[in-house]
């Protein structure tokens, strides 16, 4: 049975930092990718990062690039979001995903569609204040 368990969101004010974690189980982590994706109230659940199963490539959506950096500890199959200097406008519930791991490679193309992330978390709430 797969999980994937998020922790680590708050209720902070703008400029200040978070660190997401998710906590994977019942996938093979090792050789899988995987991402971050977070919703708002009244909008659609859009990417946020990822990162490829080694490590070697990551992506991030416009709106955090140079804020958000994505990670991954094997050992611990946990991957990791940390958010600095973060805004009001990074209000939403976050998400942690993975792919199925017959898919397809991430790529720039594919990475923000939602069809190719299998497998998602309950999510974590994460509350910017101006």
């Amino acid at each position: 049975q797969v999980q994937l368990v998020e922790s680590g969101g708050g209720l902070v004010q703008a400029g200040e930092s978070l660190r997401l974690s998710c906590a994977a189980s019942g996938l093979p982590f090792t050789t899988l990718s995987m991402g971050w994706f977070r919703q708002a109230p009244g909008k659609e659940r859009e990417f946020v990062a990822a990162i490829t199963w080694n490590g070697g490539d990551t992506f991030y959506a416009d709106s955090v690039k140079g804020r958000f950096t994505i990670s991954r500890d094997k050992g611990k199959n946990t991957e990791y979001l940390q958010m600095n200097s973060l805004k009001p406008e990074d209000t939403a519930v976050y998400y942690c995903a993975a792919p199925s791991q017959y898919g397809p490679a991430l790529t720039v193309s594919n990475v923000r569609r939602l069809a190719l992330w299998d497998y998602w978390g309950q999510g974590t709430q994460v509350t910017v204040y101006s």
